[in-house]
């Protein structure tokens, strides 16, 4: 598999000794047009990776705020063929940064893995993280992913034990994604020492980068966490940026992407603010 834009992109933080910003945004949040202009400005405010939701009616993974995101979403009209018109429009001014769907495979099975597949290869999507097909079904849609040039990301979590570890890691391509607490996203924050040795000990089962999500919501504890990690995921902090900033109707305004942005901006400010020592990295 040739070097995707993940690839090139963890290679040239690597380079420069820090980690990754991955920001989550759900496709369609609150509506399509309001979700494009922010999705435009998350390069220009720091973001390394997108994360891209995909929104689904049964989220079983997913904390308050990231379900409310996706029912807004879904409420406004968006489903997968707009999501991936979201990549395409995005990818006009765009060749460069990394995007990564995120969600269920509910959706991607009803819309067909392979019409799926080349639909989301000709948006100008770069990895996939399905959170509910184990390493057990690769051959449902991790296998013709990574044949049609997809990074297939996993999650590891506190549970994933050192025998299960080398289950997880098969197949699995772009980076890691460490949950840095068990239960639901947005519920707790992580502890940066227990993150610390779980990313460690992952990585002496793969080169793969390590980034670690859930419960990240403040540009210190990106920093922190940047200390010890190849990108750090931020995701329920900018959902809910994401709603506060919205009406009394619950319609977008003027602020919503902007809002959006500038926490954005600041978690960036954290990790780059934590130069990463050479010996963490793969």
């Amino acid at each position: 598999m040739s070097a995707t834009r993940i690839d090139r992109r963890f290679a040239a933080l690597k380079a420069e000794s820090r980690a990754a910003l991955v920001t989550f945004v759900m496709a369609g949040d609150p509506d399509y047009a309001t979700s494009l202009a922010t999705l435009k400005t998350l390069p220009q405010a720091g973001a390394d990776v997108i994360e891209l939701g995909m929104p689904f009616t049964d989220p079983m993974a997913d904390g308050p705020a990231i379900q409310a995101a996706g029912l807004r979403a879904l409420s406004a009209g968006q489903n997968m063929k707009k999501t991936l018109g979201l990549v395409r429009e995005f990818r006009k001014n765009d060749d460069a940064t990394p995007i990564v769907l995120m969600g269920y495979y509910n959706p991607i099975y009803v819309y067909g893995v392979a019409k799926f597949l080349a639909d989301a290869k000709a948006a100008g999507v770069d990895g996939l993280i399905v959170v509910d097909l184990p390493p057990e079904e690769d051959e449902e849609l991790c296998l013709p992913a990574l044949k049609a040039g997809f990074n297939f990301i996993r999650l590891a979590t506190p549970t994933t034990d050192d025998k299960r570890l080398p289950t997880v890691l098969t197949n699995t391509s772009g980076f890691v994604y460490y949950v840095s607490i068990t239960g639901i996203t947005g519920s707790a924050a992580p502890d940066a020492g227990k993150v610390a040795a779980a990313v460690s000990r992952i990585k002496r089962h793969t080169k793969l980068p390590v980034c670690v999500g859930f419960g990240v919501r403040s540009a210190e504890q990106a920093q922190t966490i940047a200390q010890g990690a190849d990108g750090v995921v931020v995701g329920s902090a900018l959902v809910e940026a994401v709603r506060k900033s919205l009406g009394s109707d619950g319609k977008a305004t003027a602020t919503t992407a902007k809002s959006v942005a500038d926490l954005v901006r600041a978690l960036a400010e954290g990790v780059r603010g934590a130069r990463i020592p050479a010996k963490t990295h793969g």
